[in-house]
């Protein structure tokens, strides 16, 4: 770094993208602020914070003394990420909108517009972190592994990752609470935002009912083909999901145990015969998978990983790193071998590859 060198902080209203400014100010870079504005449907208080969120960007701005600007990349938003959002929903899979949102907004727009401003890098309060090693730049895993986002960057290339900055890659959250606190930084104890903007607090399905249309259809046993009950459309359900069935069954059997009155799980979706078909008992066979096929793949170095190596992977991103191989690897697609069966590998959500500490990069999970 340059002394005064122009470094702009994506602002979000939260604790972490504020502290992740006031550091880079203390270390002498030129911060700007920025407020990304990317949603605008159904933009009220009571479903999203964005208009609150603004008030506290503007006002950890003025405690740092730092410039801050709002842009509108809502435009971008319902084109890059939404439409897809909606598209793999309507195909009966389970998108995960954040992947992208980073990858084409955050890391894409932002940064175009960035280095517009004369910016030569831009950060963010992501729980990540990123070397240049062995002439190739890594992202890497936070040092806080319960705020570890990197699953949710695996989609940045070289490009991207060469113009970030993640501040907060060595600190854990209680850390960079007590920072902002000792700073006077209001949103120092600021609740977390959880989930999408857009979504909100409102239930998921009301939600995506506004954009998907019901479509009645029948719920069966996988297992004998019973019928059991009657959705309002497969798109609304998951693999794995068990509560908002209403087909009878208790909260959960013991693993292992499939008595009559053991809870139903959603385990797949025949989405040409609109049918949704469920199993009974958290174990069940139907929802264990020891390998999977992902595709539109997107790896940090720009080339896919080594086949026949022990890597770990992740199907979702609440989950413990599982050892993996990497069966096989093309241009489009890449099949992963799993030492143990994972539970509920669902389509459309992303698997992540990771060799150590260092993300690898990974692909949407289409079997």
């Amino acid at each position: 770094m340059s002394k005064g060198e122009r470094i702009v902080v994506g602002l979000s209203g939260g604790v972490d993208s504020a502290v992740a400014a006031l550091l880079l100010r203390e270390q002498g870079w030129d911060v700007v602020g920025l407020f990304m504005k990317n949603w605008e449907d159904d933009d009220s208080d009571e479903y999203c914070s964005s208009r609150q969120d603004l008030l506290d960007v503007l006002s950890v701005g003025d405690k740092l003394g730092i410039e801050v600007e709002v842009v509108n990349f809502a435009g971008e938003y319902r084109d890059r990420v939404f439409a897809q959002f909606l598209r793999e929903y309507q195909a009966g899979r389970t998108p995960n909108p954040d992947v992208f949102c980073n990858s084409e907004i955050k890391f894409r727009a932002f940064l175009d517009h960035a280095l517009r401003l004369g910016a030569e890098r831009i950060a963010t309060g992501h729980y990540a972190g990123v070397r240049f090693f062995e002439d190739e730049w890594q992202l890497l895993k936070a040092e806080d592994g319960t705020k570890d986002q990197s699953y949710f960057l695996h989609r940045l290339n070289q490009e991207q990752l060469a113009r970030t900055i993640f501040p907060l890659a060595e600190l854990y959250k209680r850390d960079v609470r007590r920072i902002a606190e000792a700073a006077g930084l209001h949103v120092a104890l600021k609740r977390d935002s959880t989930g999408i903007c857009f979504i909100g607090e409102r239930p998921f399905k009301d939600f995506l009912m506004r954009y998907l249309p019901p479509r009645k259809g029948e719920i069966r046993s996988l297992d004998d083909g019973r019928l059991l009950g009657e959705h309002d459309g497969v798109a609304y359900h998951t693999l794995g999901q068990r509560k908002g069935l209403h087909i009878g069954g208790v909260k959960g059997g013991r693993p292992g145990e499939h008595g009559d009155h053991d809870a139903w799980f959603v385990a797949r979706k025949d989405v040409a015969r609109n049918i949704l078909y469920v199993v009974q008992g958290h174990e069940h066979p139907a929802l264990l998978a020891d390998e999977l096929t992902a595709r539109d793949l997107s790896w940090v170095a720009g080339r896919p990983p080594h086949t026949h190596w022990v890597y770990t992977a992740k199907t979702r991103y609440r989950q413990a790193d599982a050892p993996c191989e990497l069966e096989s690897v093309d241009a489009e697609t890449c099949v992963l071998r799993f030492a143990e069966p994972q539970w509920a590998v669902t389509p459309g959500q992303s698997v992540v590859v990771y060799e150590s500490r260092v993300c690898l990069g990974g692909g949407l999970i289409c079997a």
